[in-house]
């Protein structure tokens, strides 16, 4: 297939090189000069990398050894050529924003998985004002937080902006409107975490995350009333929460976890 592409279009990538070199004023000979570092074939091969798999054009740059703007011109070059020959990007959604994701999980009817991620940065700077935000509690590390939205198929819908990490996930959930756009949208169903306890009754029970743990010693009697009654609520919640973030990371379950939720 490689080899038919490159019969195909590099004569005619070829053409179009030369006729942009001879269409303007020219102070020496053409095919003076540095030669091209990234032949027509290379040319070829980033260019469906790219289309495939949306590779970045940095990450091509450093393995075909150029640099990004040699990557990006040659894209745009073969990439017409190929669309011209009918190799094309079929359209698809483009979700781009917080609310877009929920109406399209509404739309689709689809089930949502919301989940916290942390990553490890540099200690901030001696000085900086909110420089301790940084420190996560969980993991006792300088970290940022972001907000990541899945379907149930573990598909990457949404990955909010970055919070310093001592930032709890139900805290961040608000600050991104999620109450409000869960309250005010579509009837869409939105798995969570314990993390996320607290949202379900915000939303009018559209965020399912499992039941409080109960108090085993000397519990109020307001206490056993409350976590009796989210208890009968969600029995099935928070074995479908943790069900569909295992299927999502591994594409099946496994012993262990068919056994808790056939329990």
């Amino acid at each position: 297939m490689i080899a038919e592409l490159v019969a195909e279009i590099g004569p005619l990538w070829h053409e179009r090189h030369q006729t942009v070199l001879t269409s303007r004023p020219r102070r020496r000979a053409v095919g003076a000069g540095a030669k091209y570092k990234l032949v027509f074939v290379d040319r070829l091969l980033a260019t469906l990398v790219h289309l495939r798999h949306a590779t970045t054009h940095d990450v091509l740059a450093c393995w075909f050894g150029v640099d990004r703007s040699t990557i990006t011109r040659a894209i745009g070059e073969v990439r017409t050529l190929l669309a011209e020959r009918g190799c094309t990007v079929a359209p698809d959604i483009r979700l781009r924003t917080l609310a877009e994701v929920i109406d399209h999980l509404g739309a689709s009817g689809q089930t949502g998985i919301i989940d916290g991620t942390e990553v490890r940065v540099r200690r901030p700077a001696v000085g900086r004002k909110d420089r301790e935000k940084f420190i996560s509690g969980k993991n006792k590390q300088n970290a940022v937080k972001s907000m990541v939205v899945t379907d149930a198929e573990g598909r990457l819908l949404f990955c909010s902006p970055a919070e310093p990490a001592s930032c709890a996930d139900i805290t961040h959930a608000r600050k991104l409107g999620l109450v409000e756009l869960l309250a005010d949208g579509p009837a869409v169903e939105i798995l969570a975490d314990a993390g996320y306890q607290g949202l379900g009754a915000q939303t009018g029970g559209r965020v399912v995350a499992p039941p409080h743990r109960k108090l085993k010693k000397n519990p109020p009697e307001w206490y056993e009333e409350m976590h009796e009654r989210q208890r009968k609520a969600t029995p099935h919640a928070a074995s479908g929460s943790s069900t569909a973030s295992a299927t999502s990371r591994t594409g099946d379950l496994s012993p262990a976890t068919t056994a808790a939720a056939s329990t």
